[in-house]
């Protein structure tokens, strides 16, 4: 029964000591988390996409990125349309 005891006192103290450990460190925790983002922000966006200059093109002139593809047409039907009449 004293084993017992030990055991779940032990396991009560390892989880008190955690719980207040990581309210200790929460807030460093957080700011290297957004230090991190931070880093990765930066590295997909550029340090300042809005110093970019944007392609100069003639106005009126017109681009195309994609060309659509060939095959519109839908592969599978879904149903039949219904046109309906309500009765009184």
């Amino acid at each position: 029964m004293i084993t017992f005891l030990k055991t779940v006192l032990v396991i009560l103290l390892v989880y008190l000591g955690l719980k207040f450990l990581l309210k200790l460190l929460k807030p460093y925790i957080m700011r290297f988390i957004l230090k991190k983002a931070g880093k990765q922000f930066e590295q997909s966006f550029g340090a300042n996409p809005f110093q970019q200059n944007p392609p100069e093109q003639k106005e009126g002139s017109i681009t195309i990125d994609k060309m659509p593809s060939k095959n519109t047409k839908a592969t599978s039907t879904v149903g039949e349309y219904v046109d309906y009449e309500e009765i009184d």
